[in-house]
């Protein structure tokens, strides 16, 4: 039988919300098996944003959802290691370089071989800059030497088109490179990281705030069960959304367990 739960209660919405609406969500069920968090932030982050996570909260809401481990990220790599110096067999680092920067991959190279570091976080759209520009192909060297992946923000123009990710998969066929919300909120974008991703099998699929759970289905059917995984972008996203969404598709208990555990733990060599 499926690990799924339909005990979850959603807090009832004021009157006010009901009668402009119409709409109410008392309950929702929700897979209770083995997780790893493919997408996960610590720090302050303020602007529109204005979401903060620590590492404790961080580590309460694992426990709260049966995450096994999850790859972290901050632009303060410092706070990052501490975390994970904090809770080693919690929290797995992903260095977050700026690739402007000149010692950007020296950086990288060192949280790699000397921090034990799992993987390497690039936001395009935050750094402005395109995947496949020259200045990411010494840092993209580094995760090939060291064999961990990359995990890239996707689905905004103009920095973090999927296309732009295809082409440095295709210039580092040996780089693990992973599609970070898959697309994102954008029809468009999803159906790029799918085709893209099905074209090129170096590149792994995240489904964090893609809002279509069908194209998880789609995404599984069309690129492959082992490259499609679980993310929950707190604290920008809320990890019971993004469980519920993909226990709504109702698959096998092989695919649940490909999906939100052994798919990740493969990538990551965990």
């Amino acid at each position: 039988m499926h690990q799924i739960s339909r005990t979850l209660n959603f807090k009832r919405p004021s009157r006010s919300h009901v009668l402009k609406h119409n709409l109410m969500i008392t309950s929702a069920k929700l897979y209770l098996g083995k997780k790893v968090d493919l997408h996960a932030h610590i720090g302050n982050f303020g602007g529109w944003a204005n979401v903060s996570c620590n590492d404790d909260q961080l580590v309460q809401s694992m426990l709260k959802y049966n995450v096994e481990k999850s790859a972290v990220f901050f632009t303060d790599n410092e706070l990052v290691r501490k975390a994970v110096q904090k809770y080693p067999d919690r929290l797995l680092g992903c260095y977050w370089p700026n690739p402007h920067e000149e010692d950007a991959a020296e950086k990288v190279k060192i949280a790699l071989t000397e921090w034990g570091f799992k993987g390497i976080k690039l936001h395009p759209l935050f750094q402005a800059f395109l995947p496949n520009d020259k200045i990411v192909h010494p840092i993209i060297q580094e995760a090939v030497r060291a064999k961990v992946p990359v995990l890239i923000h996707t689905g905004h123009s103009p920095f973090s088109l999927p296309w732009s990710v295809g082409e440095l998969a295709e210039n580092f066929p040996d780089a693990k490179i992973v599609m970070l919300h898959m697309g994102d909120g954008h029809g468009v974008y999803m159906e790029a990281a799918i085709n893209t991703a099905k074209r090129m099998d170096n590149i792994y699929l995240e489904t964090s705030r893609m809002p279509n759970g069908e194209k998880i289905k789609e995404a599984m059917n069309l690129v492959g069960k082992d490259r499609v995984m679980y993310g929950s972008d707190i604290p920008f996203g809320d990890p019971v959304v993004e469980i519920v969404k993909a226990t709504a598709l109702e698959l096998s208990e092989e695919e649940y367990d490909l999906y939100f555990y052994r798919n990740a733990k493969n990538l990551l060599n965990i």
